[in-house]
């Protein structure tokens, strides 16, 4: 596996992760009719929290970025993206069992919503997250922490 680290984001970030959100998203979002040139980046923008997200580092460079953010009773993981080149090298995966630790000890739910279709659902699953509600264009799942 490749060997990655995750640093805190800062608001100097949002760029670069709209940048890379346009990039990841854009197969599904055409594939859903969806694809919005702007919108794919102005939404990250708005929803941009650095104090919530972590950038991801390969090599000391970008490689991806994801949000663990707070709600009532809950965690929503967001904005999960890695550059296509570091996909399917174990990253995400690592990424992802980290900081679903740290929400075990919290004894915490984790919700997020991937699009139709997509490639990351397997990803999800494999991480014990299950269909929660879905429609046209998102799957809701859900994930319990693990019973130690």
């Amino acid at each position: 596996m490749v060997k990655w680290g995750l640093r805190s984001a800062s608001a100097v970030d949002v760029e670069a992760v709209a940048e890379l959100r346009a990039v990841v998203m854009r197969p599904d979002l055409q594939r859903l009719g969806r694809y919005d040139e702007h919108r794919v980046r102005q939404r990250l923008r708005d929803g941009f929290m650095p104090a919530h997200t972590w950038v991801i580092e390969v090599g000391g460079v970008l490689a991806g970025c994801v949000a663990l953010r707070p709600a009532e009773e809950a965690y929503w993981l967001e904005h999960f993206y890695l550059d296509p080149g570091t996909q399917g090298r174990g990253v995400g995966s690592a990424v992802l069992g980290s900081l679903l630790e740290r929400c075990d000890r919290e004894e915490a739910v984790v919700r997020l919503n991937v699009l139709q279709g997509s490639a990351a659902r397997r990803l999800y699953e494999r991480h014990g997250f299950t269909l929660e509600t879905e429609d046209e264009v998102d799957v809701y799942m859900v994930r319990h922490p693990a019973q130690g």
